[in-house]
């Protein structure tokens, strides 16, 4: 898998809003887009691999379902999400 140890504890410090937070939304989000990126470039060289492209519309999904959760709960966070992952242009 592309995401090692260090990456997510990474990602995790940077989005997580206490020191033991590894569960919010925010965090998921950044580590769902992480792993989206890694299947998107995966898929452009194995344009073929159709599971793998069946689980990155099953995350996408999920990250979808969790920023609309976000955004309903707290419209600042989402913003800053968005922002600082580059999600939507």
């Amino acid at each position: 898998m592309a995401l090692d140890a260090a990456k997510k504890t990474e990602i995790i410090k940077k989005f997580s809003r206490g020191e033991n937070d590894t569960g919010s939304p925010e965090v998921q989000v950044a580590l769902l887009t992480n792993r989206i990126q890694y299947l998107t470039e995966h898929l452009k060289s194995n344009k073929k691999d159709h599971s793998s492209r069946l689980g990155l519309l099953k995350l996408v999904g999920q990250r979808k379902r969790l920023l609309r959760y976000l955004k309903s709960k707290d419209f600042g966070r989402y913003t800053e999400v968005i922002k600082a992952l580059e999600i939507r242009g």
